[in-house]
């Protein structure tokens, strides 16, 4: 079994320096005994006793303060976060929330004589991490990273997504977005569900929306995660398993705009916030086992905009796939890192190298729904984004190569 170079050169990472992972997260409301019977004791899960943990969460909150967690996206595309305290009434509305700093030169975003970035607060969601019921609730705050003299970072692109979709409200643009990840032991290198160093008895086929315990693995992650993202107010529609074992899928949407990148972003912190509680390595790889028939891990995004959306609506439809072919180069440029091992034209995917579309094609770069055939107005979804892709560019792309004339 091969591993792509980038899990690889994590586990590789993790041997020469002898590093070991220590783990210190509980679930709330699984107990020890359950998370066993769950996951394999090589992903670490915390031998510390829930009921100290319990302990400091059962702690008050002051009345007048919160909690929030500002959350940004670094020079790699991955999320981080800080946490601060304040003053209740802050927390009302983003207006009303003060920009933070952070040193940018341990993120990449910064040189170290220089290296104050600027967090700018764009949505804010409910903390699914620290729940209260005393009135005020704790939060996660969605931002964008700028330099001290206002200028977006070269990694900010929330900045550059939001200009793609001034000035076109009334066009009301909807996106549904398909976040496919794979969850690996804690050794980086096995699947949940693989056996150590092979590969399972059995090809795929069986474990896409499967049940049971030969079928299905990760349930318990995604559901923790499904149920978090409604919590924090994303607007989560659906989970799945996938056709891989061990490749889960979530969907996001429809949102309006950026707020869909804002939403699928946030949405990826707080999945690795809860693969941190399970002990669980979790990767947006589009490819992470390139050895095999196993299908690779995209993020589909599915589209419309109000025209598209009344009568008539497919022949609007349709000029955008135009557009969109005339710029396929473009926009595979954009779709997210290793997305080559993907899109080879096997696994539901089309080929890199060719732009097509169908009715009801899964084997096509864009595929229009047959509902949306039928009726003459709808949606398309554009199957060529990596689930490595950075939500604000694919978004933001798509609306402006559209809306072009």
């Amino acid at each position: 079994m091969r591993i792509s170079p980038l899990i690889l050169t994590f586990a590789t990472l993790a041997s020469t320096n002898g590093f070991t992972i220590n783990p210190l997260s509980t679930v709330s409301g699984v107990s020890s005994t359950s998370l066993n019977t769950i996951l394999p004791k090589t992903t670490g899960q915390s031998a510390l006793d829930p009921s100290v943990i319990a302990k400091y969460d059962a702690l008050p909150f002051p009345e007048e303060s919160i909690l929030a967690e500002y959350v940004w996206v670094d020079a790699e595309g991955n999320t981080r976060s800080k946490t601060r305290t304040l003053p209740a009434a802050k927390a009302e509305s983003i207006s009303t929330l003060p920009k933070w700093n952070f040193d940018g030169s341990s993120t990449g975003q910064a040189p170290g004589d220089d290296s104050e970035v600027i967090l700018k607060p764009q949505r804010i969601f409910t903390d699914p991490f620290r729940p209260r019921s005393d009135g005020p609730k704790n939060i996660l705050v969605m931002c964008d990273t700028w330099t001290p003299s206002g200028e977006p970072l070269e990694s900010n692109s929330r900045a550059v997504a939001a200009k793609a979709f001034e000035g076109k409200e009334d066009e009301e643009p909807w996106f549904g977005l398909e976040q496919e990840f794979t969850l690996f032991n804690l050794d980086e290198r096995t699947p949940l569900g693989w056996p150590l160093g092979g590969m399972p008895s059995r090809p795929q086929g069986p474990y896409y929306c499967s049940v049971g315990p030969e079928n299905s693995f990760g349930r318990h992650i995604t559901d923790a995660m499904y149920k978090a993202c409604l919590y924090a107010g994303i607007n989560i529609s659906g989970t799945n398993g996938e056709v891989m074992p061990g490749q889960q899928e979530y969907q996001v949407g429809p949102c309006v705009g950026i707020d869909a990148g804002d939403q699928l972003m946030m949405s990826r912190y707080i999945l690795q916030r809860v693969c941190e509680d399970f002990q669980v390595y979790c990767t947006l790889h589009p490819k992470p086992i390139v050895d095999g028939d196993w299908n690779g891990a995209g993020m589909h995004t599915n589209f419309s905009t109000k025209s598209m959306r009344d009568d008539g609506g497919i022949d609007v439809i349709k000029k955008a796939i135009y557009k969109l072919g005339a710029k396929h180069e473009d926009h595979i440029a954009n779709y997210g890192t290793g997305n080559e091992l993907r899109l080879t034209g096997l696994h539901e995917t089309a080929s890199i190298n060719q732009f097509c579309y169908g009715v009801a094609n899964r084997g096509a770069s864009i595929r229009i729904g047959r509902d949306t055939e039928e009726e003459g107005k709808g949606y398309f979804e554009d199957r060529r984004p990596a689930s490595n892709a950075d939500p604000y560019v694919v978004t933001g792309k798509i609306m402006h190569t559209v809306m072009e004339d």
